[in-house]
C-alpha cells in the first residue's frame, strides 16, 4: 500500500491516548450520536469488525456524522447517488491471506499461506446525496433501558462462565478456578457500568486455553503482554457494548494502563490491529453461546 495504514491509524491511536482519551470510547461521548452508538456498517447492513470499527467511530466522531452506514463511491452510484463535491472518503482495511504453491529443493511442492492487507476508501451516508430514503433514517433512541439490561443480563448468562460475587475488585481468575469475580450488583454507579465491566472480563474469559487459547507470553502484572491483554479486553468489551446497546465506562484503573499501551502501540505499529482481531474473535466467541432467536432479535434491534 502508498500509505503505511498501520501507522497511519497506531499514531491516531496514541495522539488520544497522549490526550488521557480511549478511542473505542469516544463515540459514546459524544454530542452529534443521534439515537443509540452502533458499530460501522457497510451498505448491506452487514456490521464492520476489527480494527474498521475503531477507524469508522473515530472518522465519524471528527467529522461529526450521525449516520453509521458507509459505501464506496463506486456502491453510492450504483445506487444512483452521487458523494457531494469536496467530501473526503475514510480508509478502511480488508485483510486476508492468499496461497502460494512453492518447490522444495526435494521436488515437493508445498503450500505457504501469506497473508496481505489492502486499504480502499468508504465515504459515509452523510456525504452522499441521492440516496434512497431507508438509508438516511436515523436510528430510533433507547427509550426502555430497563429492557435492555434485560437483554445484556440474557447475553452474559448464556456463556455459562463461573460469575461469583463479593468484594471490591472485578477480575478473571484463569487460574484452576476458571471463574470471573464481581463486586455485588448494587456497588457499581449505574447498571450499564455493571454489565460493561463484566463485558470486560468475560472477554479475559475467553482466554482460557479451553476456549480460545490466548497468550502474549505475560510473565508478570504490568508487563507487555499484561498490557497486550488488557487492550483486548478494553476493546471487547466497547464492541460488546455496542452489540447490546450500552453505555461503557473508562474504569477506575484505566489511566494506570495508558502508559503501559503506549508502549505497546509505539513499538509495534500492528499492536492494534492485532488487539482488534483478537477482541473481535472474542466478541463473537461469546455472541456463539447465544440462542439463534435471541441473537436474531439482538441484530434487528441493533440494526433497525
Amino acid at each position: 500500500m502508498k500509505t503505511d495504514i498501520y501507522q497511519k491509524v497506531t499514531d491516531k491511536i496514541i495522539a488520544d491516548l497522549e490526550q488521557g482519551e480511549l478511542t473505542w470510547l469516544k463515540p459514546w461521548s459524544a454530542g452529534n450520536m443521534d439515537g443509540r452508538v452502533l458499530k460501522p456498517l457497510r451498505r448491506n447492513g452487514q456490521e464492520y469488525s476489527g480494527i474498521n470499527v475503531l477507524m469508522l467511530w473515530g472518522a465519524a466522531m471528527e467529522a461529526g456524522f450521525c449516520s453509521p452506514t458507509w459505501m464506496t463511491f463506486k456502491q453510492a452510484k450504483e445506487l444512483g447517488a452521487h458523494v457531494r463535491k469536496g467530501e473526503r472518503g475514510n480508509c478502511v482495511v480488508y485483510a486476508n491471506t492468499i496461497t502460494k504453491t512453492e518447490e522444495q529443493d526435494n521436488g515437493a511442492t508445498e503450500e505457504r499461506k501469506i497473508p496481505f492487507m489492502r486499504a480502499y476508501t468508504v465515504f459515509n451516508v452523510d456525504q452522499i446525496e441521492g440516496l434512497p430514503e431507508s438509508y438516511y433514517v436515523k436510528p430510533e433512541p433507547v427509550i426502555d433501558p430497563a429492557q435492555r439490561i434485560e437483554h445484556a443480563e440474557a447475553f452474559f448468562a448464556a456463556t455459562g462462565a463461573d460469575l461469583r460475587h463479593g468484594g471490591n475488585r472485578a477480575f478473571y481468575c484463569g487460574g484452576g478456578s476458571d471463574h470471573v469475580q464481581m463486586p455485588v450488583f448494587e456497588c457499581f454507579r449505574s447498571p450499564e457500568a455493571y454489565y460493561a465491566t463484566l463485558a470486560h472480563e468475560l472477554t479475559h474469559w475467553t482466554k482460557h486455553k479451553s476456549r480460545l487459547d490466548r497468550e502474549f507470553g505475560r510473565k508478570t502484572w504490568g508487563d507487555e503482554g499484561y498490557a497486550r491483554e488488557e487492550l483486548v479486553a478494553e476493546l471487547g468489551a466497547a464492541f460488546l457494548c455496542a452489540d447490546l446497546g450500552l453505555t461503557p465506562e473508562a474504569g477506575t484503573d484505566h489511566a494506570a494502563y495508558i502508559q503501559s499501551w503506549l508502549k505497546v502501540l509505539k513499538d509495534d505499529k500492528r499492536a492494534i490491529f492485532s488487539a482488534a482481531a483478537y477482541a473481535q474473535k472474542a466478541a463473537d466467541y461469546l455472541h456463539s453461546f447465544q440462542p439463534k432467536a435471541q441473537t436474531e432479535e439482538q441484530k434487528q434491534g441493533v440494526a433497525a
